[in-house]
């Protein structure tokens, strides 16, 4: 593991260096879906204390091990009546897409007395088995986010169609960084584009390049998944 994360450190500075970027501007957040909690502490050994999940059973099954000492963010689909049980356990949610969702995040981040904190998933490819919001469609979205009171957009997510070559992947990033730049100059209540997560094992450093903040990466850290291994 440890040499897995040197080599995409290596590529997160060359991708850095190609675009002009610090590259201290990068977040890698490892992806931990499927991953058992001693692969997750090997990765704590080597300076990680945040880490990426998809299904919000896992991260109970993984928060409850790990008693607050990592926090977790939400990076798969949430569904509102999942919303409960993960409010207070989670850093932050990458995957606000709807109105409906937006409703009971509000409702139940009131109730708690806390502002949850999101991203806007955009579905840039406009692919059918994605979940997210069109690009034309993000700018009303945030909109309606900015007249709640307890819910906090930090900006965007998006995952880029699949590529073989990933400088196909680059017109995508391209509308994701303007669209993150438009949003910010609208100075919107509860509005602060900080983060742009985008790119993964596959397209991270194309991503970096295109002016992501966050990247999402799984299979290159820990290595092909098992999926017929949760938590334990």
């Amino acid at each position: 593991m440890k040499a897995n994360i040197n080599n995409i450190r290596e590529k997160i500075s060359l991708a850095c260096k190609n675009s002009n970027r610090d590259e201290n501007e990068i977040f890698l957040l490892p992806v931990s879906k499927t991953v058992d909690v001693k692969k997750i502490e090997e990765a704590i050994d080597l300076g990680f204390n945040t880490f990426g999940e998809n299904k919000v059973q896992e991260i109970l099954k993984k928060y409850e091990y790990f008693e607050g000492k990592i926090k977790f963010h939400m990076i798969g689909h949430l569904q509102t009546n999942k919303v409960k049980s993960i409010i207070d356990k989670v850093e932050l949610i990458h995957s606000l897409d709807r109105i409906s969702l937006l409703d009971k995040l509000e409702a139940e981040a009131k109730n708690k007395g806390i502002v949850v904190n999101c991203l806007v998933e955009v579905n840039i490819g406009k692919e059918e088995s994605k979940s997210g919001i069109f690009e034309e469609d993000v700018l009303d979205f945030v909109k309606e986010v900015s007249i709640r009171d307890n819910v906090f957009v930090n900006g965007l997510m998006t995952v880029a169609p699949y590529c073989e070559n990933v400088e196909y992947t680059r017109v995508y990033f391209k509308k994701m960084k303007s669209l993150f730049d438009e949003i910010s100059k609208l100075n919107l209540k509860n509005i602060d584009m900080k983060i742009l997560s985008m790119g993964m094992s596959n397209d991270y450093t194309v991503a970096i390049e295109e002016g992501a903040t966050l990247i999402r990466i799984g299979t290159s850290i820990f290595g092909k998944r098992d999926y017929g291994v949760v938590s334990k």
